[in-house]
């Protein structure tokens, strides 16, 4: 292990912890990453003492700030590359009403113990003494080897102490592909009612890092398969299922969201898109009907979907901002690029998607194609062939019109001018004229068209030009 402790921050703490007389552990997810060969910044350090104080020690001989946590018995430091945190060893214990424990000093054995998993309770001694010696009391490296997310002790207990520790298995599980423990699942399922104790924002974290992973659907199969989806995000377990009247049934829209979802992370680390291709069907169960002799419709879902993302966001404690808003015009529009394609592509059509996108167009596109998920190859690389069809398209009338981010090229201020009158109905009247009339190419994108076709118009409701625009 010693080559894995080539950093100087490492040397200095043997040192020190010589001079103090004490035992150093390096431990957590730097060691478990070592193993994955994963790089790893942030370095977590046991003390056997006084944790802060052996923190504010080592920066002292390294010339850095100390960050001292007090609360949480914690400090932090900054050394070259890397984050380094300290804490003395301790012992928990928990109250039924609470995820945070009631902390005691303890030894390593104590600390190893109320970690959450195996594969997180693996230590490596630091101290001159063991240094480089790896301590793994309860399998961590065979779990490692065998891709298993196991607690180190009784998982009911585990999870029921701090049930956050449920999602960070389905987070790990999705994160590293790897399998969680059957007597996990089967302790997760019956502490359910215990992530109501757990903050909004600790779950929608940890949430957020389970759709940041290279495979999200791994992840969302555990939540919904343990039953935490229909508690955490009940909107997304109701896609679940199919329904067949007649005969007819439709496809299950929550696998076909999983396999959008899987599509658009092979292209994209947006955490928003992804939240996009989540969110991009959430209105079929609501919108959901059957049509004799024709089967299952599901119309309007897209605008239903897109009302229905604030409240998804407020609930789940997303932000409301510009974030939200990009993915409220993805759900929105998200048919629109996929109806292009099948059908003779007109000019006018694309006008208006470029219009309604703006610098959102590439985003909307990549959901799109996540969104052809057929087994059938004959359509796949027909909807293919048509999408890029639709981007060729798009990008000549981008460069031809300019309509991407539209300003119009006559503004309500011309328009009062021109015809010396005040704000009211007529601007408005005339301004959408115009845009319809750019949008389906009747006039040119430009002021001086634009201006012969604003006089036209206003003559036509009785008004008179007054002044010029120059």
């Amino acid at each position: 292990m010693k080559q894995h402790l080539q950093h100087p921050v490492f040397s200095v703490i043997s040192k020190l912890a010589a001079e103090q007389n004490v035992q150093a552990y390096a431990i957590g997810g730097y060691v478990r990453d070592i193993f994955l060969n994963r790089p790893s910044k942030d370095i977590d350090i046991v003390i056997l003492g006084n944790g802060i104080d052996f923190a504010e020690a080592v920066a002292a001989k390294l010339n850095v700030k100390v960050s001292v946590f007090k609360n949480f018995g914690t400090a932090m430091l900054r050394y070259q590359d890397v984050e380094v945190e300290f804490v003395g060893a301790r012992k928990e214990s928990y109250r039924s009403d609470s995820r945070k424990p009631i902390v005691e000093n303890g030894t390593l054995d104590d600390d190893q113990k109320r970690r959450d998993f195996t594969i997180n309770a693996l230590a490596i001694a630091l101290h001159s003494s063991q240094f480089g010696e790896l301590i793994d009391p309860f399998g961590g490296i065979a779990d490692l080897e065998a891709k298993i997310i196991r607690t180190p002790l009784n998982p009911v207990e585990t999870f029921s102490d701090d049930p956050l520790r449920m999602m960070r298995a389905i987070r790990f599980a999705s994160q590293l592909d790897f399998k969680i423990d059957e007597e996990a699942i089967a302790a997760i399922k019956s502490n359910l009612h215990r992530i109501k104790i757990v903050s909004q924002e600790r779950i929608t974290d940890e949430l957020n890092k389970i759709i940041l992973s290279t495979k999200p659907s791994i992840g969302f199969n555990y939540l919904f398969d343990t039953g935490m989806l229909h508690i955490i995000f009940p909107q997304m377990a109701a896609l679940y299922g199919v329904e067949v009247i007649n005969g007819k049934g439709h496809k299950d829209n929550f696998y076909h969201t999983l396999q959008v979802l899987d599509n658009i992370c092979e292209t994209t680390d947006d955490l928003w898109l992804r939240w996009a291709a989540i969110l991009h069907d959430i209105a079929k169960p609501p919108t959901k009907r059957f049509e004799p002799g024709h089967g299952w419709t599901f119309h309007g879902h897209e605008d239903k979907g897109a009302r229905m993302v604030p409240k998804i966001f407020t609930q789940l404690k997303l932000p409301l901002n510009e974030k939200m808003k990009l993915v409220q015009k993805l759900v929105q529009l998200h048919l629109r690029p996929i109806v292009l394609s099948q059908s003779i592509v007109t000019d006018s059509a694309v006008r208006r998607l470029l219009f309604e996108a703006g610098d959102d167009i590439e985003a909307l596109m990549l959901l799109c194609k996540a969104d052809v998920t057929t087994k059938n190859e004959y359509k796949v690389k027909k909807y293919r062939n048509n999408f890029e069809l639709v981007q060729q398209k798009l990008k000549d009338v981008e460069e031809r019109d300019n309509i991407r981010n539209w300003q119009p090229p006559v503004t309500g201020l011309d328009i009062m001018h021109l015809f010396g009158i005040g704000e009211g109905r007529e601007v408005g009247i005339i301004k959408n004229k115009i845009r319809e009339a750019i949008l389906e190419g009747e006039i040119p994108n430009e002021r001086e068209a634009a201006i012969n076709f604003t006089i036209a118009k206003g003559q036509e409701i009785g008004l008179k030009v007054v002044a010029n625009t120059n």
